[in-house]
């Protein structure tokens, strides 16, 4: 009896070890898959994200043959003022932090402990271009946990001017359109090499909220975080 027990025990837990090995070759693969791409994009520009074929797919549900708006921009070919701007508006410590505002986000849950609800967040643009490249709206404490394994990955595999570079042109400006050559054009029927300071701080506020600052360009808080963010660009650290 005991022996048939003994036997019993040893086969569950060799069935559990090579189980747990499974599971943890597969999360290897899983993870190398993730920074399989951003090795690639190292040194080649990703023509989609997540995030924009979800919209994607969301605005073929009312008309089946729309395209989003999107041309690619070298870093080059981007404004020096559109780069302080963002960087300001979005993450005024990008040059010296590892991906993650520490400071930032601790001000962020005191904030949103204060208030009750979430009305702040410490994202980094390492970790919004995490999102965008690979993941879902989805909240949840997996999703927050692979986003800051991908952030951990580009911070290791690519330099700050490169990243800065994918956000600018991957980042949602409106209905459609994403990245900064096409914001320049929709907002302001110019390149984005063409950017004024002015021009720049409008664009950078409105990147929480594009589709709202989309439909209301007149925003009075637009206005005025728009000129907060300008007063504040001399100060912007670039890469």
């Amino acid at each position: 009896m005991r022996r048939a027990i003994k036997r019993t025990l040893a086969s569950l837990w060799k069935a559990f070890c090579y189980t747990l090995g499974l599971l943890f070759i597969a999360l290897l693969l899983y993870q190398g898959w993730f920074a399989a791409h951003i090795w690639y994009w190292v040194g080649h520009n990703p023509e989609s994200t997540s995030f924009m074929q979800a919209r994607l797919e969301h605005l073929r549900a009312k008309n089946p043959n729309v395209e989003l708006k999107q041309r690619w921009a070298s870093y080059a070919r981007i404004s020096d003022e559109l780069k302080r701007a963002v960087v300001v508006a979005e993450d005024a410590k990008f040059s010296e932090h590892d991906g993650f505002d520490w400071e930032g986000i601790q001000k962020a849950l005191e904030k949103n402990q204060k208030k009750g609800r979430v009305v702040a967040g410490g994202s980094t643009i390492s970790q919004q271009l995490a999102k965008n490249l690979f993941l879902s709206g989805q909240k949840n404490l997996w999703r927050k946990g692979q986003e800051a394994v991908i952030t951990w990955m580009i911070e290791m595999l690519m330099d700050k001017e490169r990243i800065l570079e994918i956000y600018l042109n991957v980042a949602e400006w409106g209905d459609g359109v994403f990245g900064a050559e096409a914001a320049a054009r929709h907002y302001y029927n110019v390149g984005a090499a063409g950017l004024n300071a002015e021009q720049a701080a409008r664009l950078a506020a409105m990147l929480p909220r594009p589709l709202y600052y989309e439909r209301n360009r007149d925003s009075q808080f637009l206005q005025r975080y728009s000129e907060t963010i300008r007063a504040r660009m001399p100060s912007a650290q670039l890469p």
